[in-house]
C-alpha cells in the first residue's frame, strides 16, 4: 500500500481546497466543490471565498443568499454552514440522524420534551413570519412552560430543517439572525433519499486523501469505518506515515509536496482546520492549542508554505483599517512582506472605506 508522506498530505488538501492558486469560480460552484464552508458567524464565508476565488466580490455570496441558490443552515456537526441549496435539499434529510443524536448533550435539561409536540407547533410559529431563536424561545414556553427554554430551542433548531434569512446587512446576516422553514424558503422539499456514500465521496473530493475517523470528525455522523469499507471498491487506498488506512477518490488531485504554497489568510472557523481527526497535515499539535481556544472558537489563521504558522486580527481605529499578525515564531522577512501584500489586499476587501490600511506583527 503506497504510504502518502505530511508533506504530499497537506499539498493535496489545499489544491482541494482552492489555496494553491485562486480559480476563476462562482462562489455556489465553489461552496459545492467544498461541499459546505463554515458560517458560524456572518463575516467568515467571504473572507474564505475571498482567499480562494479570483476577483470575488461580496455582492456575488450576499446575491445568491438572496437569490436562494445558497442557504446557512445547521448542517454538519450541528454547526452553521454555507451550503449550495441543491446541495442542501440533497443532504439535509441524510445528516438528520446525527443532529438527533445531538439531542444527548441536553442531558436532563431535555425533561419533559416532546418532539412529536414541539415540532408541530414550532412549525406553526415560523409558518407566521422569520424569528430568530431569542424571538422563538419565548413563544415556545408559552407552549411549554414545565420545559427548559434552551431545550426547547436547540430541539427545534437540530429537528426542524430551518435556514437563516439573510437581510441587508454588511455581511448578509445581522449579529442575531432569523430562521424561516427550509420547505417554505427553498422551491422544492428536500429529499428523503440516503445520500451517506453521496456525502463521504463529495468529502473526499474536498478534503482528501482521508481517514474515517477523519470523515466522521466533519460530519458528525458516526460509521465512518463501514461506510468507507462499503465504499472500498472505487476508491484508491493509501496510509499515512504512522500507518492510517486513507482513501481517496482516484482521479482527484495529489500534487508533490514540493509544489509552491503561496501565503493565505484563512477567517474563523475556517474548513481546512477544521475537517480532518487529524489536523497535522496543516497545524502541528502544539500550536493546535493556540488556534482552538477553551470556549471552542477558532482563531483566523494565515498559512506559510501550506502550513498554519500563526493567527491574525483586524482593528478599525477611525479611517483606518489594522491587520494585526501574531506568528507562532518569528517570520523571515520576505515571508513578512508577501503577508504584508495579501493582508493588505484582505483589508481592503474587508473595509473598503478605510482610508488607509495597514499590516502589523503584535510584540
Amino acid at each position: 500500500m503506497d504510504i502518502v508522506t505530511r508533506g504530499r498530505l497537506n499539498r493535496a488538501t489545499l489544491a482541494r481546497q482552492h489555496l494553491l492558486s485562486r480559480d476563476q469560480v462562482s462562489a455556489v460552484d465553489l461552496i459545492e466543490r467544498l461541499c459546505g464552508i463554515q458560517a458560524q458567524e456572518a463575516r467568515p464565508p467571504f473572507v474564505a471565498l475571498w482567499t480562494r476565488i479570483a476577483g470575488f466580490k461580496k455582492p456575488e455570496l450576499h446575491n445568491a443568499l438572496h437569490e436562494r441558490t445558497i442557504v446557512r443552515a445547521t448542517l454538519m456537526r450541528g454547526t452553521l454552514h454555507l451550503m449550495s441549496a441543491a446541495d442542501f435539499l440533497r443532504f439535509r434529510h441524510t445528516l438528520q440522524p446525527m443532529l438527533t443524536a445531538s439531542l444527548r448533550v441536553l442531558g436532563s435539561r431535555a425533561n419533559g420534551l416532546d418532539l412529536d409536540r414541539l415540532l408541530p407547533t414550532a412549525r406553526a410559529i415560523l409558518a407566521t413570519a422569520p424569528r430568530s431563536f431569542t424571538e422563538l424561545r419565548p413563544l415556545l414556553q408559552e407552549a411549554f412552560p414545565a420545559v427548559n427554554d434552551r431545550a426547547l430551542g436547540y430541539a427545534v433548531r437540530t429537528q426542524l430543517p430551518l435556514v437563516m434569512r439573510p437581510t441587508q446587512d454588511r455581511w448578509s446576516f445581522p449579529t442575531v439572525a432569523a430562521f424561516t422553514l427550509a420547505d417554505e424558503w427553498l422551491p422544492e422539499p428536500l429529499s428523503t433519499v440516503d445520500a451517506t456514500d453521496q456525502l463521504a465521496l463529495r468529502y473526499l473530493g474536498a478534503f482528501g486523501p482521508a481517514s474515517a475517523q477523519d470523515f466522521q470528525t466533519w460530519s458528525g455522523l458516526g460509521e465512518g469505518k463501514q461506510i468507507m469499507e462499503r465504499l472500498r471498491h472505487k476508491l484508491e487506498v493509501f496510509q499515512d506515515e504512522s500507518g492510517r488506512e486513507l482513501f481517496d477518490l482516484p482521479e482527484a488531485p495529489r500534487p508533490d509536496e514540493d509544489v509552491p504554497a503561496p501565503v493565505r489568510y484563512l477567517p474563523e472557523f475556517d474548513n481546512l482546520v477544521l475537517a480532518h481527526s487529524d489536523r497535522t497535515r496543516v497545524l502541528a499539535d502544539n500550536h493546535r492549542g493556540e488556534v482552538v481556544t477553551k470556549n471552542l472558537r477558532v482563531r483566523a489563521t494565515f498559512l506559510v508554505d501550506g502550513y498554519v504558522r500563526g493567527v491574525w486580527e483586524t482593528t478599525r481605529k477611525k479611517d483606518k483599517s489594522i491587520l494585526t499578525l501574531r506568528p507562532f515564531l518569528p517570520l523571515p522577512r520576505p515571508v513578512l512582506d508577501e503577508l504584508v501584500e495579501e493582508g493588505e489586499a484582505l483589508l481592503r476587501f474587508q473595509e473598503p472605506d478605510a482610508g488607509t490600511v495597514e499590516v502589523t506583527v503584535a510584540p
